[in-house]
Order: structure tokens, then C-alpha cells, then sequence
């Protein structure tokens, strides 16, 4: 069959062709059908979050600096510990924000799916300084471990009980985030960070009645290991997400199943699933349908297969071009080749195959 890109001059063909789909020969017959569809408009509720986003960001920048200064004024390295932890909801909240203004900004000629890799770059660069921040305080908390220091233990629990009281109220104002990803996962950073702040108020409970000053490096080392994860976490979505990686949680087998589910699809092939950002994922396929399905009937296949895919994969974004003769060779994943060729042929129905004798 001839793909719809072919006709109109695209990848698939000679781009300096002048030639359209309706004056193609065998348009009629040969034709690839593609569902594009973008991000879902969010309308108020986007202005709303946004708003939200925005004030949990503001918040947890006082968080941030009242726990750098409780920790020089304490001298507690667990504070400092979990400053660099409030970094990292920080981090998840900035993202969170951005996505939520980018998806208001239209994508133009030169960045035709928009602007939302800007965060994931971004991203990437926050992992790292947490990476460094996280072995400034192992390192610390050795040489203090081996040499304890005296702390301050009321200015841990004021610097604490701030945090937990500021990051309760940044939480429930953002529970009700429904299934964005990027806000799903900056609610946990900052309920992970209130974990924390509790465990510097134990800290400088047992330094309070105890005077056993390492108790501060020992709470310093669990917040640390929680600014791992969460750093390891980040470094591994955003590098996954650069690799054009499919989403972690997504079971392509049985998304492939379910496509083949549909009555009148006869084989899915050169599949490509991937992130556009967190939470945006994106789905490229080549659909087989049999050679007398009429054009109504591929749109009711199309509509079929992007309400199933929105439905329970929450793939809003899709291009599906349907064939009535597959590629050469039929693989499911296509084997792109640098320069741009890809290890497959697309064969017209009734066509006679390269290097073959006319049919």
C-alpha cells in the first residue's frame, strides 16, 4: 500500500514529488489512515492546579531556607540532610508546575511537540546536584560520626516542626491531583519529606534527653538514603525519557493483545511507544486490516483503538496507519537503520514486491 506520508511528499517519499493524496494513483484503494491526537485540554482545571503548583512551589522554598538556617544556627546535620531532601520535592514540584504551563503553550515549526523536554533537561541537571549534595553529607556525617559535634536541639524541632506543618498543607492542597503523573509523584516527594522532618524531631528528642550527640549524623545517613532513591528515581525517568525508553509501566505485550482484540485488526507491527515527559506518553503503529475494509470502517477502528488505548493505557497521543498488506519483513519493532532507513518495505495490496516479476 502507499502511506499517506508518501503521498503528501513526507518521509515515506520523494519530497520534492507534487503529488497529493486525492490525484496519487491507487489513492482510493491504498490508504493509511492516521488518529493524532494531543494532549487533553485541561481548561480551569489547569488554571486551578497551576495556582496550586505554583503556592506548593513558593512554600517549600520558605521550607527550604528555614531548614538551611535552623541547620547553621543548630549545627545539626540532619537539617541540612533534610533541606537537601526539600530540594528534591523542590525539584518534583517545579516539574510538576512546568508541565502544567507548557501544556498551555503551543507547540510551533520547530519544536512540533512543544517544550516539555525543556523539564526533563532539567531534571537531569537537579539529579546530579543531588548526587553531589547526597555525598557532601555521607561524608560529613562520617567525619561527625567519628567526632561528634554538639547541636542545638530545640532549633531541630522548630526547623522540623515547620516543615512538617508547611509540607501538610502543600499535601492536601494537591491530593486531589487525579491521574497526573507529575503531580501523583510530587505529593509523595513532599509526604516522604515530612517522614523526614519526623525523624529529625526524634533525633533531637534523644539528643535533648540524652546528650548522645551522634544520634544527628545516624539521622542525617536515612535521610540521605531517601535522597538517593529519589535522586536514582529522577536520573533514571529522565535518562529513560531522553532514550525514547517505553514507560516503565506499561505491559506492551498485552497493549498489543488488546489492540488485536479489535475485530477488524489483523496484525500490529513497527510499534514505537515512548514519553514526550512524564506522564505524555506517545504511540506510533502500523495496523493490518483486511484489503475490502472501507475507509468508514477504518475510522470506526481507529476511534475503537484510541478510546482503548486512552482508556486503559492513557495513551492520548497516537498514529495509526493502517495497511491492508503489512511491511517487508513484519516485525513488530521496527529496526530503524541510520540516515533514516528503516529495515522494512511497504507494499502496496495487489503490488509486486522489489526486485519480483509484475504480477
Amino acid at each position: 500500500m502507499v502511506p499517506i506520508d508518501e503521498l503528501r511528499g513526507g518521509r515515506h517519499g520523494d519530497p520534492n514529488a507534487d503529488h497529493g493524496p486525492l490525484s496519487a494513483p491507487g489513492a482510493a484503494k491504498d490508504l493509511a489512515v492516521t488518529g493524532l491526537h494531543g494532549r487533553p485540554d485541561h481548561g480551569d482545571r489547569e488554571d486551578t492546579m497551576g495556582v496550586r503548583l505554583r503556592t506548593a512551589f513558593l512554600l517549600t522554598i520558605v521550607i527550604l531556607a528555614v531548614e538551611i538556617a535552623g541547620g547553621a544556627l543548630a549545627r545539626s546535620l540532619s537539617l541540612f540532610a533534610d533541606a537537601g531532601h526539600v530540594l528534591t520535592d523542590l525539584v518534583a514540584l517545579g516539574l510538576a508546575w512546568f508541565a502544567e504551563a507548557q501544556a498551555a503553550r503551543p507547540s510551533d515549526a520547530s519544536r512540533t511537540y512543544g517544550y516539555h523536554r525543556t523539564g526533563i533537561l532539567a531534571a537531569l541537571a537537579n539529579a546530579v546536584t543531588l548526587i553531589v549534595i547526597l555525598i557532601g553529607i555521607v561524608f560529613e556525617a562520617a567525619r561527625r560520626l567519628q567526632h561528634p559535634e554538639a547541636v542545638t536541639p530545640w532549633v531541630m524541632f522548630l526547623a522540623a516542626g515547620v516543615g512538617i506543618v508547611v509540607n501538610t498543607y502543600i499535601g492536601l492542597g494537591l491530593r486531589g491531583s487525579g491521574e497526573d503523573l507529575n503531580i501523583r509523584a510530587a505529593v509523595w516527594h513532599v509526604f516522604g519529606d515530612i517522614g523526614a522532618s519526623v525523624a529529625v524531631i526524634i533525633g533531637a528528642g534523644v539528643i535533648a534527653l540524652t546528650r548522645w550527640y551522634p544520634a544527628d549524623p545516624l539521622i542525617s545517613l536515612i535521610i540521605a538514603g531517601l535522597i538517593a532513591k529519589g535522586a536514582w528515581d529522577l536520573v533514571r525517568e529522565t535518562v529513560d525519557i531522553l532514550m525514547e525508553g517505553a514507560p516503565r509501566n506499561l505491559d506492551l505485550a498485552q497493549m498489543v493483545r488488546d489492540m488485536m482484540r479489535i475485530p477488524a485488526v489483523q496484525d500490529v507491527h513497527d510499534l514505537h511507544v515512548w514519553s514526550i515527559a512524564g506522564g505524555m506518553p506517545v504511540l506510533t503503529a502500523h495496523v493490518q486490516v483486511a484489503q475490502d475494509c472501507s475507509l468508514s470502517a477504518c475510522e470506526e477502528t481507529l476511534v475503537e483503538l484510541n478510546r482503548m488505548l486512552r482508556r486503559e493505557y492513557g495513551i492520548a497521543h497516537t498514529t495509526i496507519q493502517f495497511e491492508c498488506a503489512g511491511c517487508d519483513p513484519n516485525h513488530l519493532y521496527c529496526d530503524l537503520k541510520p540516515g533514516g532507513a528503516a529495515a522494512h518495505d511497504h507494499v502496496a495490496a495487489g503490488s509486486s514486491r522489489p526486485g519480483s516479476s509484475p504480477r
